[in-house]
């Protein structure tokens, strides 16, 4: 089929469009990609802050990643230390996938010995007011610091456990308890393989020259 001039200059024309939108969305991609990684690592060690104790060491990069379930994606830990580099605390995400509204993405810090130091709900689609309970530094939250799975009930008070419930609502604080002694039981799974390779670790970068 023949191609006359008004479809060549058609042709050309969508060309351009073309090339012009891809460097545009280049463009913007370097330009914004920076700044999209320091907010989100900002975001990162807000929310660490709020669940480590004092430590001597940059959290974010002193980590570790272990696949739980090998059909999932490798699990980030973070380590606080002492002074003395020892650990103090370790964090990781874990997800409450039976939220009333949704999952329940939560932040929880816990001690080698097994006991937490702190949690924080850092994702969550709750309905406003009856899910105000897991929202940031909520007293409720408190009820988990120093928890372990050998000195608490884990359920919620209607379900003959430790755990207050909400005015009106059961299913959010129910994911939650749920969601954080399952985070538990499996750090108590990995801990001696996910505390010895970080000792490895640490100690062959300082055997570096």
């Amino acid at each position: 089929m023949k191609i006359d001039r008004e479809q060549w200059h058609m042709i050309i024309a969508l060309l351009v469009v073309g090339v012009v939108c891809t460097l545009l969305l280049a463009t913007t991609n370097i330009f914004t990609k920076a700044p999209i990684a320091q907010a989100e690592r900002q975001a990162l060690m807000d929310a660490l802050m709020q669940v480590l104790p004092e430590h001597h060491n940059d959290p974010i990069s002193d980590t570790r990643d272990i696949t739980i379930d090998s059909d999932k994606k490798p699990t980030r830990f973070y380590f606080s230390r002492n002074e003395d580099n020892t650990i103090n605390t370790i964090a990781w995400q874990v997800t409450a996938p039976d939220g009333y509204n949704g999952s329940i993405h939560i932040l929880m810090a816990v001690h080698p010995d097994g006991s937490i130091n702190a949690i924080r709900v850092t994702d969550h689609k709750e309905t406003p007011g009856l899910g105000d309970g897991i929202t940031k530094n909520h007293p409720w939250l408190d009820s988990f610091d120093n928890k372990s799975l050998n000195n608490a009930r884990w359920a919620v008070k209607k379900d003959g456990g430790d755990f207050d419930q909400f005015t009106g609502a059961t299913i959010t604080p129910r994911a939650v308890v749920k969601a954080v002694k399952k985070g538990l039981e499996m750090f108590t799974k990995i801990k001696s393989k996910l505390l010895k390779k970080t000792q490895q670790q640490t100690e062959a970068q300082h055997a570096m020259p």
